[in-house]
Protein backbone atom coordinates (compact mmCIF):
# COMPACT_ATOMS: atom_id res chain seq x y z
CA UNK A 1 0.00 0.00 0.00
CA UNK A 2 2.68 2.02 0.85
CA UNK A 3 4.62 1.77 -2.35
CA UNK A 4 1.80 2.04 -4.37
CA UNK A 5 1.35 5.73 -2.66
CA UNK A 6 4.90 6.38 -3.13
CA UNK A 7 4.75 5.57 -7.17
CA UNK A 8 1.67 7.72 -7.27
CA UNK A 9 2.86 10.48 -4.83
CA UNK A 10 5.51 10.77 -7.55
CA UNK A 11 4.05 10.32 -10.89
CA UNK A 12 1.69 13.39 -9.23
CA UNK A 13 4.86 15.16 -8.23
CA UNK A 14 6.48 14.65 -12.01
CA UNK A 15 3.21 15.78 -13.55
CA UNK A 16 3.14 18.71 -11.95
CA UNK A 17 6.89 19.34 -12.62
CA UNK A 18 6.98 18.37 -16.20
CA UNK A 19 5.89 21.94 -17.41
CA UNK A 20 8.42 23.95 -14.71
CA UNK A 21 10.73 21.47 -16.34
CA UNK A 22 10.32 21.68 -19.76
CA UNK A 23 9.61 25.72 -19.45
CA UNK A 24 13.40 25.46 -17.78
CA UNK A 25 14.42 23.32 -20.61
CA UNK A 26 13.27 25.71 -23.22
CA UNK A 27 14.66 28.44 -21.82
CA UNK A 28 18.43 26.46 -22.18
CA UNK A 29 17.92 26.08 -25.20
CA UNK A 30 19.09 29.10 -27.70
CA UNK A 31 16.09 29.98 -30.52
CA UNK A 32 19.06 31.19 -32.58
CA UNK A 33 21.68 29.53 -34.66
CA UNK A 34 24.84 29.60 -33.08
CA UNK A 35 27.24 31.98 -34.20
CA UNK A 36 29.16 31.15 -37.36
CA UNK A 37 32.76 30.73 -36.04
CA UNK A 38 34.22 32.04 -39.47
CA UNK A 39 32.20 34.99 -39.64
CA UNK A 40 33.05 35.72 -36.12
CA UNK A 41 36.60 35.66 -36.36
CA UNK A 42 36.60 37.75 -39.87
CA UNK A 43 34.40 40.52 -37.97
CA UNK A 44 36.20 40.79 -34.90
CA UNK A 45 39.83 40.87 -37.17
CA UNK A 46 37.32 43.82 -39.41
CA UNK A 47 36.99 45.35 -35.96
CA UNK A 48 40.03 45.49 -35.05
CA UNK A 49 41.79 46.47 -38.69
CA UNK A 50 39.02 49.66 -38.42
CA UNK A 51 39.99 50.55 -35.26
CA UNK A 52 44.15 50.62 -36.47
CA UNK A 53 42.74 52.79 -39.09
CA UNK A 54 42.52 55.76 -36.08
CA UNK A 55 46.27 55.48 -34.89
CA UNK A 56 46.76 55.44 -39.22
CA UNK A 57 44.97 58.79 -39.34
CA UNK A 58 46.57 60.73 -36.76
CA UNK A 59 50.03 59.73 -37.76
CA UNK A 60 48.74 60.71 -41.87
CA UNK A 61 47.10 64.31 -40.05
CA UNK A 62 50.44 64.30 -37.67
CA UNK A 63 52.95 63.90 -40.74
CA UNK A 64 51.24 67.47 -41.89
CA UNK A 65 51.23 69.68 -39.19
CA UNK A 66 54.63 71.38 -37.50
CA UNK A 67 56.06 69.71 -34.91
CA UNK A 68 55.09 71.80 -32.16
CA UNK A 69 51.82 70.44 -32.83
CA UNK A 70 52.30 67.02 -33.71
CA UNK A 71 51.44 65.34 -30.41
CA UNK A 72 47.92 67.67 -30.11
CA UNK A 73 47.03 66.48 -33.74
CA UNK A 74 48.23 62.69 -32.56
CA UNK A 75 45.48 63.37 -29.88
CA UNK A 76 42.58 64.43 -31.90
CA UNK A 77 42.78 60.77 -33.53
CA UNK A 78 43.60 58.93 -30.35
CA UNK A 79 40.66 60.39 -27.92
CA UNK A 80 37.61 59.15 -29.91
CA UNK A 81 38.94 55.77 -28.60
CA UNK A 82 38.21 56.97 -25.32
CA UNK A 83 35.62 59.50 -25.66
CA UNK A 84 33.25 56.96 -28.77
CA UNK A 85 34.52 53.70 -26.85
CA UNK A 86 32.57 54.60 -24.30
CA UNK A 87 29.70 56.01 -25.33
CA UNK A 88 29.05 54.22 -27.98
CA UNK A 89 27.86 51.09 -25.75
CA UNK A 90 26.21 53.58 -22.92
CA UNK A 91 23.75 55.12 -25.93
CA UNK A 92 25.56 55.51 -29.60
CA UNK A 93 24.64 52.05 -30.59
CA UNK A 94 21.14 52.08 -29.65
CA UNK A 95 20.42 55.67 -31.12
CA UNK A 96 22.10 54.38 -33.78
CA UNK A 97 20.69 50.49 -34.58
CA UNK A 98 18.06 49.75 -32.06
CA UNK A 99 14.67 50.29 -34.04
CA UNK A 100 13.15 53.57 -33.40
CA UNK A 101 11.76 56.62 -35.30
CA UNK A 102 12.99 56.80 -39.36
CA UNK A 103 15.76 58.85 -38.63
CA UNK A 104 17.08 57.77 -35.25
CA UNK A 105 16.48 54.63 -33.20
CA UNK A 106 15.27 53.75 -29.67
CA UNK A 107 16.62 53.60 -26.37
CA UNK A 108 15.76 49.49 -26.03
CA UNK A 109 19.87 48.91 -26.22
CA UNK A 110 21.30 51.56 -23.75
CA UNK A 111 23.93 50.28 -22.12
CA UNK A 112 24.32 46.82 -24.28
CA UNK A 113 20.61 46.24 -22.43
CA UNK A 114 19.73 43.14 -24.80
CA UNK A 115 22.85 43.00 -27.11
CA UNK A 116 24.00 39.57 -26.29
CA UNK A 117 25.87 36.92 -27.51
CA UNK A 118 22.85 35.14 -29.57
CA UNK A 119 23.08 35.89 -33.79
CA UNK A 120 19.82 38.42 -33.60
CA UNK A 121 19.32 41.26 -31.56
CA UNK A 122 15.96 41.03 -29.09
CA UNK A 123 14.12 44.26 -28.51
CA UNK A 124 14.64 44.06 -24.29
CA UNK A 125 11.39 42.44 -22.83
CA UNK A 126 10.30 41.23 -26.33
CA UNK A 127 9.18 38.23 -27.20
CA UNK A 128 10.81 35.75 -29.46
CA UNK A 129 9.33 36.78 -32.50
CA UNK A 130 10.61 40.55 -32.21
CA UNK A 131 13.90 40.54 -33.56
CA UNK A 132 16.28 42.74 -35.29
CA UNK A 133 19.02 41.03 -37.25
CA UNK A 134 21.83 42.37 -39.08
CA UNK A 135 24.01 40.16 -39.21
CA UNK A 136 22.33 36.58 -38.83
CA UNK A 137 25.83 34.30 -38.54
CA UNK A 138 27.73 36.49 -36.05
CA UNK A 139 27.15 37.62 -32.10
CA UNK A 140 24.63 40.81 -31.76
CA UNK A 141 28.16 42.57 -29.48
CA UNK A 142 29.77 41.61 -32.73
CA UNK A 143 28.32 43.71 -35.00
CA UNK A 144 28.12 46.29 -32.29
CA UNK A 145 31.60 46.19 -31.62
CA UNK A 146 32.42 46.19 -35.69
CA UNK A 147 29.97 49.04 -36.14
CA UNK A 148 32.03 51.39 -33.01
CA UNK A 149 35.32 51.50 -34.75
CA UNK A 150 33.31 53.59 -37.78
CA UNK A 151 31.71 55.72 -34.81
CA UNK A 152 35.58 56.01 -33.71
CA UNK A 153 37.44 57.23 -36.76
CA UNK A 154 34.92 59.14 -38.46
CA UNK A 155 34.76 62.93 -35.75
CA UNK A 156 38.27 62.15 -36.00
CA UNK A 157 38.66 62.92 -40.12
CA UNK A 158 37.16 66.28 -38.96
CA UNK A 159 39.99 67.60 -36.60
CA UNK A 160 42.11 67.37 -39.96
CA UNK A 161 39.98 70.79 -40.78
CA UNK A 162 40.40 72.21 -37.42
CA UNK A 163 44.38 71.24 -36.54
CA UNK A 164 46.42 73.36 -35.58
CA UNK A 165 44.40 75.72 -33.39
CA UNK A 166 41.17 74.67 -31.36
CA UNK A 167 40.97 74.38 -28.05
CA UNK A 168 41.52 70.66 -26.58
CA UNK A 169 38.74 70.70 -24.31
CA UNK A 170 36.17 72.32 -26.60
CA UNK A 171 36.92 69.65 -29.52
CA UNK A 172 36.66 66.54 -27.08
CA UNK A 173 33.22 68.32 -26.17
CA UNK A 174 32.52 68.81 -30.03
CA UNK A 175 32.83 65.50 -31.01
CA UNK A 176 31.00 63.82 -27.95
CA UNK A 177 28.14 66.05 -29.14
CA UNK A 178 28.28 65.54 -32.97
CA UNK A 179 28.69 61.52 -32.48
CA UNK A 180 25.79 61.45 -30.77
CA UNK A 181 23.59 64.42 -32.67
CA UNK A 182 24.92 63.65 -36.41
CA UNK A 183 26.25 60.30 -36.51
CA UNK A 184 23.89 58.10 -34.99
CA UNK A 185 21.17 59.47 -36.94
CA UNK A 186 23.09 59.17 -39.91
CA UNK A 187 23.85 55.78 -39.33
CA UNK A 188 20.34 54.92 -38.63
CA UNK A 189 18.64 56.77 -41.35
CA UNK A 190 21.04 54.97 -43.97
CA UNK A 191 21.85 51.07 -42.64
CA UNK A 192 18.93 50.82 -39.57
CA UNK A 193 16.11 48.41 -40.37
CA UNK A 194 13.57 51.33 -40.61
CA UNK A 195 15.87 53.74 -41.24
CA UNK A 196 14.62 56.33 -44.09
CA UNK A 197 17.56 56.39 -46.53
CA UNK A 198 18.88 52.50 -46.48
CA UNK A 199 17.98 49.74 -48.52
CA UNK A 200 16.17 48.32 -45.24
CA UNK A 201 12.80 49.78 -46.17
CA UNK A 202 13.88 53.36 -46.69
CA UNK A 203 14.97 55.12 -50.29
CA UNK A 204 17.24 52.68 -51.18
CA UNK A 205 20.43 54.81 -51.33
CA UNK A 206 23.14 52.22 -51.65
CA UNK A 207 26.12 53.43 -49.50
CA UNK A 208 28.08 49.67 -48.49
CA UNK A 209 30.79 50.88 -45.78
CA UNK A 210 30.24 54.64 -45.18
CA UNK A 211 30.58 57.14 -48.28
CA UNK A 212 27.71 58.75 -46.51
CA UNK A 213 27.71 58.11 -43.27
CA UNK A 214 31.74 58.32 -43.00
CA UNK A 215 32.68 60.86 -45.77
CA UNK A 216 30.13 63.02 -46.39
CA UNK A 217 29.43 63.83 -43.01
CA UNK A 218 32.75 64.14 -41.80
CA UNK A 219 33.78 66.41 -45.02
CA UNK A 220 31.25 68.67 -44.87
CA UNK A 221 31.22 69.19 -40.95
CA UNK A 222 35.45 69.58 -41.82
CA UNK A 223 34.30 72.41 -43.98
CA UNK A 224 31.89 74.28 -42.00
CA UNK A 225 34.34 73.87 -38.76
CA UNK A 226 36.83 75.61 -40.77
CA UNK A 227 34.99 78.28 -41.85
CA UNK A 228 33.62 78.77 -38.05
CA UNK A 229 36.70 78.74 -36.34
CA UNK A 230 38.57 80.81 -38.65
CA UNK A 231 42.26 80.16 -40.09
CA UNK A 232 45.45 80.08 -38.49
CA UNK A 233 47.66 82.91 -37.53
CA UNK A 234 50.19 82.17 -40.17
CA UNK A 235 47.06 81.42 -42.97
CA UNK A 236 47.51 81.77 -45.96
CA UNK A 237 51.00 83.58 -46.13
CA UNK A 238 53.59 81.83 -43.83
CA UNK A 239 52.33 77.98 -44.22
CA UNK A 240 54.71 75.34 -43.57
CA UNK A 241 55.39 72.09 -45.28
CA UNK A 242 54.79 69.11 -43.59
CA UNK A 243 57.58 67.88 -40.70
CA UNK A 244 57.22 64.37 -41.33
CA UNK A 245 56.53 62.92 -44.68
CA UNK A 246 57.63 59.36 -43.53
CA UNK A 247 54.60 59.68 -40.40
CA UNK A 248 52.08 60.66 -43.86
CA UNK A 249 53.67 57.46 -45.66
CA UNK A 250 52.95 55.79 -42.93
CA UNK A 251 49.67 56.67 -41.82
CA UNK A 252 48.58 56.03 -45.41
CA UNK A 253 49.73 52.65 -45.44
CA UNK A 254 47.86 52.00 -42.01
CA UNK A 255 44.24 53.29 -43.61
CA UNK A 256 45.07 51.40 -46.48
CA UNK A 257 45.69 48.11 -44.53
CA UNK A 258 42.30 49.16 -42.20
CA UNK A 259 40.64 49.87 -45.19
CA UNK A 260 40.17 46.23 -45.58
CA UNK A 261 38.42 45.94 -42.78
CA UNK A 262 36.16 49.06 -43.10
CA UNK A 263 34.79 47.93 -46.74
CA UNK A 264 35.22 43.94 -46.68
CA UNK A 265 34.25 43.64 -43.34
CA UNK A 266 31.03 45.77 -44.15
CA UNK A 267 29.90 42.12 -45.71
CA UNK A 268 29.53 41.14 -42.18
CA UNK A 269 30.53 37.16 -43.12
CA UNK A 270 33.88 35.96 -45.04
CA UNK A 271 32.42 35.02 -47.85
CA UNK A 272 31.63 36.20 -51.71
CA UNK A 273 30.73 39.45 -51.11
CA UNK A 274 33.75 40.44 -48.98
CA UNK A 275 35.94 39.36 -51.97
CA UNK A 276 34.18 41.71 -54.16
CA UNK A 277 35.13 44.69 -51.48
CA UNK A 278 38.30 43.34 -50.86
CA UNK A 279 39.54 43.36 -54.38
CA UNK A 280 37.63 46.44 -54.84
CA UNK A 281 38.80 48.43 -52.45
CA UNK A 282 42.72 47.75 -53.04
CA UNK A 283 42.01 48.58 -56.88
CA UNK A 284 40.32 51.82 -56.19
CA UNK A 285 43.23 53.09 -53.94
CA UNK A 286 46.08 51.95 -55.95
CA UNK A 287 44.42 53.49 -59.02
CA UNK A 288 43.69 56.74 -56.71
CA UNK A 289 47.93 56.66 -56.09
CA UNK A 290 48.72 56.21 -59.55
CA UNK A 291 46.19 59.09 -60.90
CA UNK A 292 47.77 61.47 -58.87
CA UNK A 293 51.32 60.64 -59.16
CA UNK A 294 50.75 61.30 -62.73
CA UNK A 295 48.96 64.60 -62.76
CA UNK A 296 52.00 65.93 -60.09
CA UNK A 297 54.46 64.87 -63.00
CA UNK A 298 52.87 65.95 -65.74
CA UNK A 299 51.91 69.07 -64.45
CA UNK A 300 54.21 69.85 -61.51
CA UNK A 301 57.00 68.13 -62.76
CA UNK A 302 57.58 65.78 -60.27
CA UNK A 303 55.33 62.98 -58.57
CA UNK A 304 55.74 63.67 -54.53
CA UNK A 305 55.26 60.65 -51.57
CA UNK A 306 52.49 63.22 -49.94
CA UNK A 307 50.55 63.23 -53.42
CA UNK A 308 51.52 58.96 -53.77
CA UNK A 309 49.40 59.14 -49.80
CA UNK A 310 46.83 61.96 -50.71
CA UNK A 311 45.80 59.50 -54.00
CA UNK A 312 45.62 56.51 -52.17
CA UNK A 313 43.16 57.59 -49.55
CA UNK A 314 41.25 59.49 -52.33
CA UNK A 315 40.67 55.95 -54.07
CA UNK A 316 39.64 54.64 -50.66
CA UNK A 317 37.33 57.01 -49.81
CA UNK A 318 35.55 57.16 -53.10
CA UNK A 319 35.26 52.65 -53.37
CA UNK A 320 34.09 52.76 -49.66
CA UNK A 321 30.32 53.56 -50.82
CA UNK A 322 30.44 50.96 -53.74
CA UNK A 323 32.89 48.93 -52.71
CA UNK A 324 30.15 45.69 -52.87
CA UNK A 325 28.19 46.42 -55.57
CA UNK A 326 30.85 47.03 -58.17
CA UNK A 327 33.39 45.08 -60.73
CA UNK A 328 37.12 45.49 -60.64
CA UNK A 329 37.32 47.33 -63.27
CA UNK A 330 34.51 49.93 -61.96
CA UNK A 331 36.68 50.21 -58.87
CA UNK A 332 39.49 51.00 -61.59
CA UNK A 333 37.60 53.70 -62.54
CA UNK A 334 35.97 54.67 -59.37
CA UNK A 335 39.92 55.40 -58.04
CA UNK A 336 40.85 57.42 -61.12
CA UNK A 337 37.98 59.55 -61.40
CA UNK A 338 37.78 59.89 -57.36
CA UNK A 339 41.89 61.02 -57.47
CA UNK A 340 41.11 63.25 -60.62
CA UNK A 341 38.66 65.25 -59.19
CA UNK A 342 39.95 65.36 -55.86
CA UNK A 343 43.50 66.71 -56.73
CA UNK A 344 41.92 69.68 -58.72
CA UNK A 345 39.79 70.02 -55.63
CA UNK A 346 42.82 70.69 -53.22
CA UNK A 347 43.73 73.21 -55.80
CA UNK A 348 40.52 74.84 -55.98
CA UNK A 349 40.11 75.25 -51.73
CA UNK A 350 43.77 77.58 -51.57
CA UNK A 351 41.11 80.01 -53.67
CA UNK A 352 38.57 79.89 -51.68
CA UNK A 353 40.43 81.12 -48.87
CA UNK A 354 39.11 78.72 -46.46
CA UNK A 355 41.81 77.27 -43.68
CA UNK A 356 40.57 73.38 -44.10
CA UNK A 357 44.32 72.44 -42.85
CA UNK A 358 44.84 69.19 -43.74
CA UNK A 359 42.01 69.33 -46.85
CA UNK A 360 39.65 67.37 -45.46
CA UNK A 361 36.63 68.35 -47.12
CA UNK A 362 38.50 68.34 -50.72
CA UNK A 363 39.17 64.50 -49.89
CA UNK A 364 36.70 63.27 -47.58
CA UNK A 365 33.60 65.71 -48.63
CA UNK A 366 34.68 65.50 -52.29
CA UNK A 367 35.54 62.01 -52.52
CA UNK A 368 32.35 60.54 -50.68
CA UNK A 369 30.19 62.30 -52.76
CA UNK A 370 31.73 61.39 -55.89
CA UNK A 371 31.92 57.74 -54.67
CA UNK A 372 27.89 57.49 -54.02
CA UNK A 373 27.37 59.29 -57.43
CA UNK A 374 29.96 56.58 -59.34
CA UNK A 375 27.97 53.90 -57.03
CA UNK A 376 24.79 54.86 -59.11
CA UNK A 377 26.62 54.65 -61.69
CA UNK A 378 28.37 51.30 -61.94
CA UNK A 379 26.82 49.23 -59.32
CA UNK A 380 25.59 46.10 -60.60
CA UNK A 381 23.39 42.86 -59.08
CA UNK A 382 25.70 40.59 -60.82
CA UNK A 383 28.03 41.31 -58.31
CA UNK A 384 25.86 41.59 -55.62
CA UNK A 385 22.15 40.04 -55.65
CA UNK A 386 21.16 41.85 -52.66
CA UNK A 387 22.34 45.63 -54.37
CA UNK A 388 20.88 47.33 -56.75
CA UNK A 389 21.94 48.52 -60.60
CA UNK A 390 22.89 51.73 -61.10
CA UNK A 391 22.49 53.64 -64.44
CA UNK A 392 25.16 51.79 -66.66
CA UNK A 393 22.79 48.64 -66.06
CA UNK A 394 19.78 50.51 -67.18
CA UNK A 395 18.05 52.28 -63.36
CA UNK A 396 18.50 56.19 -63.84
CA UNK A 397 16.41 56.34 -61.08
CA UNK A 398 19.28 55.50 -59.00
CA UNK A 399 21.31 58.82 -59.40
CA UNK A 400 18.88 60.57 -58.48
CA UNK A 401 17.95 58.76 -55.07
CA UNK A 402 21.41 59.44 -54.56
CA UNK A 403 21.83 62.72 -55.10
CA UNK A 404 18.85 63.44 -52.47
CA UNK A 405 20.65 61.51 -50.23
CA UNK A 406 23.62 63.54 -50.74
CA UNK A 407 21.78 66.21 -50.22
CA UNK A 408 20.08 65.34 -46.90
CA UNK A 409 23.64 64.72 -45.29
CA UNK A 410 24.91 67.40 -46.56
CA UNK A 411 22.04 69.63 -44.78
CA UNK A 412 22.01 67.38 -41.77
CA UNK A 413 26.04 67.61 -41.23
CA UNK A 414 26.43 71.33 -42.02
CA UNK A 415 23.55 72.40 -40.03
CA UNK A 416 23.85 70.16 -36.70
CA UNK A 417 28.12 71.07 -36.82
CA UNK A 418 27.00 74.49 -37.29
CA UNK A 419 24.72 74.45 -33.87
CA UNK A 420 27.05 72.28 -32.23
CA UNK A 421 30.30 74.78 -32.93
CA UNK A 422 28.21 77.95 -31.85
CA UNK A 423 26.88 76.23 -28.45
CA UNK A 424 29.93 75.63 -27.89
CA UNK A 425 32.17 78.95 -28.53
CA UNK A 426 28.95 80.66 -26.25
CA UNK A 427 30.19 78.40 -23.32
CA UNK A 428 33.47 77.34 -22.98
CA UNK A 429 35.04 78.98 -26.33
CA UNK A 430 36.47 77.35 -29.26
CA UNK A 431 40.04 78.29 -29.96
CA UNK A 432 43.31 78.84 -28.26
CA UNK A 433 44.89 82.23 -27.39
CA UNK A 434 46.56 83.49 -29.89
CA UNK A 435 50.29 83.17 -28.04
CA UNK A 436 49.31 79.28 -27.30
CA UNK A 437 49.11 78.90 -30.91
CA UNK A 438 52.34 80.92 -31.32
CA UNK A 439 53.57 78.43 -29.12
CA UNK A 440 52.33 75.35 -30.15
CA UNK A 441 49.38 73.34 -28.72
CA UNK A 442 51.54 70.15 -27.23
CA UNK A 443 53.18 72.29 -24.44
CA UNK A 444 49.70 75.17 -24.31
CA UNK A 445 47.09 72.15 -24.04
CA UNK A 446 49.11 68.85 -23.11
CA UNK A 447 52.10 70.53 -21.45
CA UNK A 448 54.97 67.90 -23.10
CA UNK A 449 56.56 67.95 -26.43
CA UNK A 450 56.62 65.23 -29.11
CA UNK A 451 60.36 66.14 -29.97
CA UNK A 452 62.84 67.47 -27.21
CA UNK A 453 64.87 70.42 -27.62
CA UNK A 454 67.69 69.10 -29.55
CA UNK A 455 65.93 67.28 -32.47
CA UNK A 456 63.17 69.81 -32.57
CA UNK A 457 66.10 72.43 -33.34
CA UNK A 458 66.72 70.63 -36.30
CA UNK A 459 63.45 70.45 -38.05
CA UNK A 460 60.83 72.62 -38.84
CA UNK A 461 59.73 74.35 -35.88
Amino acid sequence: MVKKLLKIGGFTLFLVALPVMGNAFAQGISTTPDPNPGDTAFMLISSALVLLMTPGLAFFYGGFVRSRNILNTLMMSFVLMAIVGVTWVLWGYSLSFAPGLPFIGGLQWLGLNGVGLETTGYLAGSAPAEVVSYAGTIPHQAYMIYQAMFAIITPALISGAIAERMNFRAYCLFVLLWSTFIYTPLAHAVWAKGGFLGLYGGLGALDFAGGTVVHISSGVSALVAAIVLGPRRNYPDRLSPPHNVPFILLGAGLLWFGWFGFNAGSALSAGKIATVAFVATNTSAAAGALMWLILEATLRGKPTAVGAATGAVAGLVGITPAAGFVTPLAAILIGFITAFVCFYAVSFKHKLNVDDALDTFPVHGVGGTLGAILTAIFATTEVNPDGKDGLLRGNFGEIFIELLAIGIAYAIAAAGTWLILKLIDATIGLRVKEEDENQGLDISEHGEEGYNSEFGDRINI
